[in-house]
């Protein structure tokens, strides 16, 4: 997979994906992951990538010239199956999406910066905008981590088990069990029995029940209606 961010804050992807999982993505080979300054695209002599937005109001607009530019070059170069802006309008992000996006080969990801981006971009040079919750950042850096991570760590290979991400919440829709580990008791606090019985059958029953609990809690928590 390759994957291609757009961004005027460099710096802030850069130590991402320095460690853990996207790292280790790249150390295997599984991941090509590029970040674009766009200020080198800015054909301003200072190199801007943002102005004051017609009609008046408070703010700075990123410009669709250096953004247009970057995408051009990389598509010149690449067939990409999505080009995603990170908005907090756009559609919330869960595991489906990342199920989906973790099919695909190439994608490039915009982060917004300042008020937003011209709004030509959004018309014209983008496939999909995807939001990781109904509030407000500084930038879209932060949000493309998260997308990224969601989606690489899905991959063959980059988790050291891949089952492990398979009963990951919501892969099925559910939100997964409690957890448990040694020591057995630690200060009074005593692992469930159920899980020392060493019954496979009634051990995997009540962790579906507890998934059912949990599920259940968090619909009602979220106001979540099937």
């Amino acid at each position: 997979m390759r994957i291609d961010i757009l961004t005027c804050q460099p710096d802030l992807i850069t130590s991402f994906y320095s460690h853990s999982i996207i790292k280790r993505a790249i150390d295997f080979n599984k991941l090509q992951l590029n970040v674009h300054n766009l200020h080198d695209y800015s054909l301003d002599k200072h190199k801007k990538t943002d102005d004051y937005p017609y009609g008046g109001g408070a703010g700075l607009v990123m410009k669709i010239e250096p953004i247009d530019r970057c995408i051009c070059k990389l598509k010149e170069e690449n067939n990409y199956d999505e080009i995603i802006y990170m908005s907090p309008d756009g559609e919330l992000l869960n595991q489906q999406i990342s199920n989906e996006l973790s099919l695909k080969e190439n994608i490039i990801i915009l982060c917004g910066h300042y008020k937003g981006v011209d709004e030509r971009v959004r018309q014209h040079l983008i496939t999909r905008e995807i939001s990781i919750g109904q509030y407000v950042l500084s930038g879209g850096e932060l949000p493309a981590c998260v997308l990224v991570d969601s989606i690489v760590r899905l991959s063959p290979g980059v988790l050291g088990d891949i089952e492990s991400a398979l009963e990951d919440s919501f892969q099925d829709n559910m939100i997964a069990p409690p957890i448990y580990t040694r020591p057995e008791i630690y200060k009074n606090y005593k692992v469930p029995d159920i899980l020392l019985t060493g019954d496979t059958k009634k051990i995997n029953e009540w962790l579906y029940e507890q998934s059912v609990i949990r599920t259940e809690k968090y619909k009602n928590k979220n106001n979540i209606h099937n």
